[in-house]
């Protein structure tokens, strides 16, 4: 399976929509957990000509996509054929590959799995019925469903536009809109989750993790850092954490507590006027070294480079 990275993506996609990367991205994407974005598919098309033969590799992140013109879809060892005013859901468990046929029309929007979290209660995506590596992937639309997912994502494309400071919660809703209209239209054999050892473990992670956040004074401290001090916290051995989050999420536990960590960083550096020593201490780092470290990492530019460059004009 080849995963492609949203920073790749939006390389893609720079020639169709504009040379300057963040002209792509979300207005205030940064201060949230996780990433969304909505495309019209013909701007696309357009823009690139795509041609018959042009495949999408499984991604890191999730779609659901509108179709209104003639595609198959190729995953596993079956092809299915795209009738316009189809919904399709991609999962990065699943190895898929649109092809289109004719030029395209409709609309889709991409999401990380963090950013569902908020409104999941501790749940993950793929633990969702429409998610399952065996579920469905393409959902036919009557006409009636088709014109309230058309406006679900017109409405996601003005609140997008949007400076509503709640509007990352509306478009959450909106997700979650779309992805009941899929439901419904599985067969009754699918739609209950089996809630399982590990996704029962998988979810009390998440909940724990979240649980932390958000930070709202410089005397509150995360606790819990490592992947040992979740395990302990679980009653589980480190190892069997590490292995159920990696075959659920595909990132490692260090890797999903370091994303928080520098998530929740990235919103105090915007958001707040504490101290980088504040900050560091904050989120558990022995002093601003080690934090800036850290942060690097994730950010690619130092805490204070950071600040500078999201600092609102007075």
């Amino acid at each position: 399976m080849t995963t492609t990275a949203l920073n790749t993506l939006y390389q893609e996609l720079a020639p169709c929509l504009g040379p300057d990367l963040t002209t792509l991205l979300p207005g205030g994407i940064q201060r949230e957990v996780g990433h969304f974005n909505v495309f019209d598919l013909a701007d696309l098309w357009d823009a690139t000509r795509l041609r018959p033969d042009t495949s999408y590799p499984c991604r890191s992140f999730y779609k659901i996509s509108l179709l209104r013109s003639h595609s198959h879809a190729e995953y596993a060892d079956q092809t299915i054929a795209i009738a316009p005013d189809a919904l399709v859901i991609s999962t990065p468990k699943v190895s898929f590959q649109w092809r289109p046929s004719e030029p395209q029309q409709g609309q889709f929007c991409l999401f990380t799995a963090e950013f569902l979290l908020p409104v999941l209660g501790g749940l993950t995506p793929d633990e969702l019925p429409l998610f399952r590596a065996d579920g469905y992937l393409v959902f036919q639309l009557t006409p009636a469903e088709t014109a309230r997912a058309t406006g679900i994502f017109t409405q996601m494309r003005e609140e997008l536009a949007s400076d509503y400071a709640h509007k990352y919660d509306l478009l959450r809703a909106y997700v979650l809109e779309l992805l009941h209209l899929g439901q419904k239209r599985q067969p009754a054999t699918t739609l209950h989750p089996v809630h399982t050892a590990a996704a029962r473990l998988a979810s009390r992670f998440v909940e724990l993790l979240e649980r932390q956040f958000p930070l709202t004074t410089p005397q509150q401290r995360v606790q819990l850092r490592t992947a040992k001090d979740f395990a302990d916290h679980l009653a589980v051995h480190v190892n069997h954490l590490n292995k159920v989050l990696k075959d659920s999420t595909g990132r490692t536990t260090t890797d999903l507590i370091g994303g928080r960590l520098a998530q929740e960083a990235k919103v105090l550096l915007r958001e707040s006027e504490w101290t980088l020593w504040e900050i560091a201490d904050s989120l558990g780092f022995v002093d601003v070294a080690h934090f800036s470290h850290f942060f690097r990492r994730y950010a690619t530019v130092s805490p204070g480079a950071f600040r500078t460059q999201h600092a609102v004009p007075v």
